[in-house]
């Protein structure tokens, strides 16, 4: 009698993610993944094996962290940029891209200068019919608080600065207090009395801001897409909103504390000084706060990932109307399953804006 082996069974087939290669037992479990997955060319990729990661800091991971993947830590280690997470071809090329990607701190304002609260004329003086077509400019602000009430938690608005994309000072004043300020937080603003006592008053403060954002439009006259409306950068834009009073349209905001890519892969922000630090190569906040020196990291921040090249042949973007499942739901699951992984990622949206879009023309972006 023969004592033949049975033969062996053959391998379960898996089906591998083409953006994230997760890899699942069942076409359906793909299917389900790539529905709440969102994957985009606009996430962040690893330059080695093209990998699709939510955010820069599960990518870092990838690449230098604890646990990164052996061979695309192998090869970014000889020619990767720690700060962009790109590689490069040789170590004359890192260095040669090093030295504009590190970049040096900015100069702060110091606290005894005398209030700057002229517009930059530059920025009001456009009346270009084609203005709206054009790609927009961005505006950064940063505001600096003091405390008011009987413990000093009440927010109150001291300080504000507003910089150019070229990082250019156009707005900058110490703001009045509308209520007694009991607690001037001085180790981290370094502020006193003094420096209040002339401020500029709030509602004026507003004022000056939304004739910058708004390109000295009547705000009552502001076309309701925007216009030659500026687009506002800043790190928790919300918080400095809600202390200066005032509201700007969504669509027009860009902040880093709330950017998907930006932030932990649970959703939490990171503080700009890390962002700073991390992306930007220097440090901030060294001392006391600064204004000036918070908004030009976050028009840095901006642009820098503004900048980013992510080729869209064939892919379409979403636009506020859009609903990521009805991309899926339009077909059939018995079509769904028919498909490939790489169709299933065709049809895959992200669910958030890059900011590379902000190159396209005004127009296109309606």
């Amino acid at each position: 009698m023969d004592n033949e082996e049975d033969p062996p069974e053959p391998p379960t087939k898996r089906h591998k993610c083409s953006a994230c290669y997760k890899q699942y037992k069942k076409k359906e479990y793909l299917v389900e993944h790539m529905k709440t997955a969102y994957h985009s060319i606009h996430q962040p990729k690893c330059v080695v094996c093209e990998k699709h990661c939510k955010s820069f800091e599960s990518l870092r991971e990838h690449l230098t962290g604890p646990l990164a993947k052996g061979l695309c830590s192998a090869v970014f280690s000889q020619y990767g940029c720690q700060l962009c997470l790109t590689r490069f071809d040789s170590h004359a090329s890192l260095s040669d891209h090093r030295e504009t990607c590190r970049l040096a701190a900015p100069v702060p304002l110091g606290t005894n200068e005398f209030p700057c609260t002229n517009i930059h004329n530059n920025f009001l003086d456009s009346s270009d019919e084609n203005d709206a077509d054009c790609l927009p400019r961005a505006i950064a602000m940063d505001c600096e608080m003091v405390g008011g009430g009987s413990d000093g938690s009440l927010e109150l608005c001291a300080r504000v600065c507003l910089v150019d994309e070229d990082e250019n000072l156009i707005f900058h004043t110490y703001v009045k207090p509308q209520i007694p300020v009991t607690n001037y937080r001085y180790d981290i603003t370094g502020l006193t009395e003094e420096h209040l006592q002339d401020g500029m008053p709030l509602k004026e403060v507003r004022e000056k801001i939304l004739q910058i954002l708004y390109n000295g439009e009547s705000i009552g006259k502001v076309r309701l897409d925007g216009g030659k409306a500026r687009l506002l950068v800043g790190h928790d834009l919300a918080h400095d909103l809600d202390c200066l009073g005032m509201s700007y349209p969504d669509h027009l905001m860009r902040d880093t504390a709330k950017y998907r890519p930006l932030m932990k892969t649970n959703l939490v922000c990171y503080s700009l000084k890390y962002l700073t630090r991390t992306y930007l190569g220097y440090d901030i906040q060294t001392g006391t706060h600064n204004p000036y020196e918070d908004c030009i990291p976050v028009m840095r921040l901006y642009k820098r990932i503004r900048g980013q090249s992510h080729k869209e042949k064939g892919y379409r973007t979403l636009t506020p109307s859009d609903n990521i499942l009805d991309m899926f739901d339009s077909w059939r699951s018995k079509e769904l399953d028919n498909l490939t992984p790489d169709e299933l990622y065709a049809i895959s949206k992200s669910d958030y804006r890059c900011w590379c879009l902000d190159l396209k023309p005004r127009l296109a972006q309606a």
